[in-house]
């Protein structure tokens, strides 16, 4: 950092909101703002975001040192299908594997499925004559000349961007860099990517997607990283910007422009990144983070303080939750699951007469109804403000007055009337619909990575995010809701907690008996070579770190176990190691391991990383004029418990300091976001502002050293039942042979005879005893 410039700015553009957090370095002061996302250039929002901030903290852009981004300019490019005209160079024979993909069938018994259109239509994908077999020697040399002409087909069809993904490329990728000299020969102002720089890895449906992937996206998104790279210099700022990445890390402005494919999920994973860093700060090892905004929700499931990544992921579903319905992304990625939909997603009525919320949404032009931007649809946003969860004349922070009255007239005419309800029900119905869609998502997710709702912790970012936790973490079963400062620019935030770092691998398939550990090693280094220099282009001479790690798999198996690699010099690892390290991991993944099946090799990974530049909250002033102070009013709110609108309390967030206690029903308001807690719940505030919640009768409060006494007091609980005796024994014992001895009368009965009449004359003639034990079987059966 230079000691003339101290600030960080983070800047989050959402589908509706751009977020933006400003931190002094020296201080650790943090400044907020939030403005309407500009759809048709992004770039504009971040200029007016950083002009009002200016007001609130003069002269700061001449002293910002990073500018760190997250957008979702990549993805929705993709969605909306607004990529360049792009071609496709493929091994003869190959021309279509994006339509054949991985031949599986997401809804296999559904005739009428649909599947995503490949990026490239067919006319673009183009062949040439070649053959690279498995191990990397060349089967059928390239011919420059054959290449050549193909490069001229699609350069007169006037694509704007070049993928060359060819067989076993990742091999040897002698025959594509031939074809990309040829393009830059014949064709300069076209954008080029190759499999081998893109995605060096075997599996060829997924590294050919990814590669067009990257070859769609690249020119809009160096386009536009180049205008607001213009556009920050133009208005003063000489920091370095950097990108975030959706494996968890951020990289520089040169490296993101080169692989777009891997910032597709960089907004959602920043907070994703801050709860991690959250869940260590307080010892919280199992944690659900719920990000809200205007247009989508994401979450993340976190386990022993680190939030899962994964290798491939969808984008472009036909069938938003429906997975194998997307374009398959081979590149890590934050393990996220999208969960529902945002503050702008539109209610209406659906075909079969029922309430319906999203998938569409209203995003930031037009808006809810009661943004009176336009929007005529109701949305989430205007059932939360009519329900009394949001004060119209406090929407972020009293700079955007909501129209009450127009949400209600929307409301009616749109959903109560057609439905036949009343106006509550209609309102309550949207916000708890919404609630109870992403619950049932939520639990799926968490059930697939073994995990359980009834410990995790619910970490609330995003505008709409507070709004909805409380009712989510209700029908998760979850103890406690987390609430950090600043949750409406929680993404934002997770910037400054973020690694610089980049994900690369390598696939050399070879057998762990056959491995020439020497030729692995030689891997590794060209991979963490890669690495160095791509962390070089941020412009910091600092030490990078490298962690290796394996992917292997026993041999003619589909899937891959990651293996970490602590050692720094790979031949000097011995083999018995190996593959003791893997059975380890296996057994543990899948219960059972095979020792005497051979196992091999498959990729080869490493993540580059330079040191941390965290950030730490400042503490809240104990000062207080008492928790009187903090309270701004009451208001009426729907309460689900009561099913009738009750007085909440409303504090003001700012005004609340460390170990402050109050019961709900509450609403704490702050500018970028509200918090509704119900009345069986209660709130405390710690040293820093975080909120914590404690929902219903739950016992735990921070940490997991609370939820081990708790666990011990149970425990203790259960060893006190009352001791039985022998004699008990034995008198139960023949009281429940008279009760079989009944039984059999009863079923040697006449068939003619009702059941019930038998019953009742045996319970009448036996003693009360008996009586007793032949109602519990009667139950029994039931």
């Amino acid at each position: 950092m230079s000691t003339n410039r101290y600030y960080r700015l983070g800047c989050d553009i959402g589908g509706t909101f751009t977020d933006f957090v400003l931190l002094n370095d020296r201080t650790g002061e943090l400044t907020i703002n939030k403005c309407l996302t500009t759809p048709k250039d992004p770039s504009d929002a971040v200029e007016q975001g950083i002009r009002e901030l200016e007001v609130k903290v003069p002269e700061f852009v001449e002293k910002m040192d990073e500018v760190i981004h997250g957008t979702t300019l990549v993805i929705n490019s993709i969605i909306e299908r607004k990529g360049a005209r792009t071609g496709l160079i493929t091994t003869k024979g190959f021309r279509d594997v994006l339509e054949l993909g991985r031949e599986i069938r997401y809804a296999p018994y559904d005739i009428f499925s649909e599947y995503p259109k490949p990026l490239v239509p067919r006319q673009y994908r183009l062949e040439v004559d070649e053959r690279v077999r498995s191990d990397g020697t060349i089967l059928k040399p390239l011919d420059p000349e054959d290449a050549r002409q193909v490069v001229r087909a699609l350069v007169s069809m006037a694509v704007e961007s070049i993928a060359v993904c060819l067989l076993n490329s990742f091999e040897n990728p002698t025959h594509e860099l031939m074809i990309k000299e040829i393009i830059e020969e014949e064709a300069p102002h076209v954008s080029i990517s190759i499999s081998y720089h893109v995605l060096p890895q075997i599996r060829e449906y997924e590294r050919t997607s990814t590669t067009v992937t990257n070859a769609y996206v690249k020119p809009l998104t160096g386009s536009y990283l180049a205008r607001l790279s213009g556009r920050l210099e133009s208005i003063g700022c000489k920091g370095k910007l950097f990108i975030m990445l959706s494996s968890g890390g951020i990289t520089s402005v040169d490296t993101a422009a080169q692989f777009p494919v891997r910032i597709i999920e960089s907004g959602p994973t920043a907070a994703v990144i801050a709860g991690q860093y959250y869940g260590k700060m307080f010892n919280l090892p199992d944690m659900f983070c719920f990000d809200m905004g205007g247009t989508t929700a994401k979450s993340c499931l976190i386990q022993r303080g680190v939030a899962g990544v994964v290798p491939t992921f969808e984008v472009g579903r036909v069938q938003r939750f429906m997975k194998g319905s997307g374009l398959t992304i081979q590149v890590p990625v934050v393990d996220l699951m999208e969960i529902g939909a945002g503050g702008g997603s539109i209610a209406k009525v659906s075909k079969l007469g029922t309430l319906q919320v999203g998938p569409e949404s209203s995003s930031a032009d037009p808006g809810p109804i009661c943004y009176a931007r336009g929007g005529q649809d109701p949305c989430v946003t205007d059932a939360d403000l009519l329900l009394g969860y949001l004060d119209e004349n406090y929407f972020l922070g009293g700079e955007m007055k909501l129209d009450k009255e127009a949400a209600k007239k929307g409301v009616m005419e749109k959903i109560a009337k057609p439905l036949g309800v009343t106006f509550v029900q209609a309102i309550w119905g949207i916000h708890d619909l919404i609630n109870e869609t992403m619950a049932a998502a939520a639990k799926t997710h968490i059930a697939e990575k073994g995990g359980n709702p009834k410990i995790v912790t619910v970490s609330a970012f995003g505008g709409a995010g507070p709004v909805h936790a409380y009712g989510l973490a209700k029908k998760l079963g979850a103890p406690r809701l987390l609430v950090p400062p600043n949750a409406g620019v929680g993404s934002a935030l997770g910037f400054f907690t973020a690694p610089r770092a980049f994900d690369l691998v390598r696939s050399h398939k070879v057998s762990l008996a056959e491995a020439n550990f020497a030729e692995i090693e030689k891997i590794f280094r060209e991979l963490e070579a890669d690495g160095e220099k791509t962390l070089k282009k941020s412009g910091k001479d600092e030490a990078v770190r490298f962690d290796r790690s394996l992917d292997m798999r026993f041999v003619g198996q589909g899937s891959e176990t990651n293996v970490p690699v602590t050692e720094r010099d790979f031949t000097k690892l011995k083999r018995e190691n190996i593959r003791k390290k893997f059975d380890q991991i296996y057994e543990k993944l899948y219960g059972r391991t095979y020792p005497d099946s051979a196992v091999e090799f498959i990729n080869f990974k490493v993540r580059a990383s330079l040191p941390e530049r965290l950030f730490k909250f400042s503490k809240l002033d104990k000062k207080s004029e008492g928790l009187k102070a903090a309270v701004k009013g009451q208001r009426p709110a729907y309460s689900g418990m009561a099913k009738d609108f009750i007085p909440y309390t409303v504090y003001d967030r700012y005004k609340l300091f460390p170990n402050a206690k109050f019961k709900g029903p509450a609403i704490i308001e702050e500018k970028e976001s509200t918090l509704i807690v119900g009345e069986d719940a209660r709130v405390s505030v710690d040293d820093y502002g975080f909120l914590w919640v404690e929902l219903g009768t739950a016992q735990g409060t921070r940490g997991t050293a609370h939820g081990k006494k708790t666990a011990i007091k149970k425990s203790k609980a259960k060893a006190k039942a009352p001791k039985v005796t022998l004699r008990e024994v034995k008198s139960k014992a023949k009281q429940a042979k008279k009760s079989q001895a009944v039984s059999r009368k009863v079923k040697a009965a006449k068939p003619k005879a009702k059941a019930a009449k038998p019953k009742a004359k045996v319970q009448s003639a036996k003693p009360k005893a008996t009586k007793a034990k032949v109602g519990k079987g009667k139950a029994s059966k039931r």
